[in-house]
């Protein structure tokens, strides 16, 4: 039987700029029976982003009021740019007050990192890598995998990850499971918005970027002290990055070969999160233990917003 869920939609990134999709993504949502709250957050525009900062911040502040009913779903409408410069102004305090273990889901990836950590740093909130109502929800196809995993993540208390992509090293670890974009994850770095997670498992991804550009901001991570506070590092999908004759065979292999000889923590490869059609939903903050060897790893996850 489907459970018919609230879902309420936040743009602090891009605006849709295919009415198509939002039309095919929003009509998928009603036609599975579910409730959508916030359509309007979906039609702003301002210059290149979903409204102004005040209005898409507005999007999130409003889940402290504790006069509104909660939602089941907070759904991002897309990534793109625009996240980071509402940072400041989000209302981490009534946040924390109204949805601290509330059964609450924020989803959302690429731009939304930005959101994501901040509201792990600043008011202990825990949300969820995952679908985007253009990308995913407004797909031509719609990704059954993406789907099940998604749904699954929400509304079970636990969850187990498994690959079988061959691990370079045995590994047994334990911690916080934090990240998402990685040029996100490292324009955070020095700011009051990048959680401060000691032994935890950083996972990170990104699309259109280079092998050396990738290989930067990993450097960036290091040079900064934070990857030496973790357990482990574990790659997602970085799709659409080219190479040029001018690489001479400087790869994404030989980039993580690289990496893997400079940070001194366990490198994780082969996590199905991205910027891809058939991606997993990840609880951001969520308690986690990863065991990885020569046959692939597994990822078991509790502690994090369950729908029920």
């Amino acid at each position: 039987m489907t459970v018919h869920r609230t879902f309420e939609l936040i743009a602090p990134s891009g605006y849709p700029h295919d009415p198509e999709v939002l039309h095919r993504a929003l009509h998928r949502l009603y036609a599975q029976g579910h409730r959508v709250v916030g359509e309007a957050a979906a039609k702003r525009r301002y210059q290149r982003f979903a409204g102004t900062d005040g209005e898409r911040a507005a999007d999130l502040n409003r889940l402290a009021d504790p006069s509104r009913e909660l939602p089941d779903v907070v759904l991002t409408v897309r990534g793109g740019y625009g996240a980071v410069r509402i940072l400041h102004g989000l209302d981490y305090e009534g946040l924390q007050r109204r949805l601290t273990d509330q059964p609450l889901a924020l989803v959302g990836h690429s731009d939304f990192t930005a959101i994501q950590l901040a509201l792990l740093a600043r008011a202990g909130l825990k949300t969820f890598g995952g679908p985007m109502l253009m990308s995913d929800f407004g797909a031509e196809e719609l990704s059954e995998f993406t789907m099940q995993h998604f749904w699954s993540a929400l509304t079970k208390p636990t969850m187990t990850i498994a690959s079988k992509t061959p691990q370079a090293q045995p590994i047994d670890v334990s911690g916080t499971l934090w990240g998402g974009n990685l040029a996100v994850v490292a324009s955070l770095i020095g700011t009051p918005y990048m959680p401060p997670v000691q032994g935890g498992i950083l996972f990170v991804e990104d699309v259109n970027e280079q092998p050396f550009r990738i290989e930067r901001m990993i450097y960036q991570l290091h040079l900064s002290g934070i990857l030496a506070q973790q357990q482990a590092l574990v790659l997602g999908d970085f799709s659409g990055g080219k190479t040029y004759d001018y690489d001479n065979g400087y790869d994404l292999h030989a980039m993580i070969e690289q990496v893997r000889s400079l940070v001194g923590i366990p490198i994780v490869t082969g996590l199905q999160f991205g910027h891809i059609p058939n991606m997993l939903t990840l609880p951001v903050g969520a308690d986690a233990h990863l065991v990885a060897d020569t046959h692939g790893f597994k990822l078991s996850l509790s502690g994090y917003p369950c729908l029920g």
